[in-house]
């Protein structure tokens, strides 16, 4: 391993972290489902996986394909704008209606959403989330071809980002937990979830 390659690839992991270290669909569901203590493994490894392989489709030039056709784009916008508003729906009714839901108890961790139902969520919100392919496929990958021989060094660097923040945010949210043994707090969680999915839903729809 050469300077070259370790810049590279340091180069990928500080702009890989920099574009999915922010409030957005998908970190939002992986917070409150470490939270909960529930599927959290497999939630990470499908989150992490998918921006590995799209990292990966970037480098090797889909980034330009995607470009090409730019109705491609519009399809996405138009299903992540529907689901992130039902999804903003959902949210927003947990919060003003919790009833005796069970996730407000993290006592009940891993006993509530179904492993499927979890697993066919977050792959939703990461591949019908355009935003998801302008970072990776469209910027990495733009922003890799720049690094010449060492561009797979640099989405080596990006895809070790993806995976470190996932982890981290997945299982390290376990540690927020006597604050949301109370539940008001995850009321206030899932209304915060509410407003930034509709935000989302209305900023696709607007780009359009």
């Amino acid at each position: 391993m050469t300077d070259a390659h370790l810049l590279a690839a340091a180069s990928g992991l500080g702009l890989g972290l920099s574009l999915i270290v922010a409030i957005g669909a998908q970190n939002a569901f992986v917070l409150r489902q470490g939270l909960r203590g529930e599927h959290v493994l497999a939630v990470v490894a499908v989150c992490a996986l998918s921006d590995l392989v799209l990292i990966l489709a970037g480098v090797a030039g889909a980034g330009a394909a995607l470009e090409a056709w730019p109705p491609a784009l519009v399809l996405v916008r138009v299903a992540g704008a529907l689901f992130l508003g039902g999804y903003a729906v959902l949210a927003a009714r947990r919060a003003l209606r919790p009833g005796d839901d069970a996730a407000l108890r993290t006592s009940t961790a891993g006993t509530g959403t179904a492993l499927t139902a979890a697993l066919a969520t977050c792959l939703a919100l990461t591949w019908l989330n355009p935003h998801v392919y302008l970072d990776t496929v469209v910027l990495l990958g733009s922003i890799a071809s720049t690094h010449g021989e060492e561009r797979w060094w640099f989405a080596a660097g990006a895809g070790a980002g993806s995976v470190l923040w996932f982890t981290a945010l997945g299982f390290g949210a376990r540690l927020l937990r006597p604050l949301f043994a109370r539940p008001v707090a995850w009321r206030v969680l899932d209304g915060v979830i509410a407003v930034v999915m509709a935000a989302l839903a209305v900023s696709l729809l607007l780009g359009l």
